[in-house]
């Protein structure tokens, strides 16, 4: 998958405890965001389906049935 730079401030305290402690900033900023936007696709996902709900659909109730036949 294509990267691409990014900036970030970061106190300084903590990037100190970070590499004392061997952690891997941009591997740690990666995840975070990640993490991040994971979180915020699912309140949006939320978002909508509470303003939107979906209507039942008597199909997957007979596709639920369907055994191993």
């Amino acid at each position: 998958m294509p990267s691409t730079r990014a900036t970030f401030t970061l106190d300084e305290e903590l990037a100190k405890q970070a590499r004392r402690l061997n952690i891997n900033i941009s591997a740690a900023a990666r995840q975070g965001v990640a993490d991040a936007v994971r979180a915020a696709l699912a309140r949006s996902d939320r978002d909508v389906y509470q303003r939107i709900p979906e209507d039942p659909d008597p199909f997957w109730d007979e596709a639920e049935a369907w055994s191993a036949e």
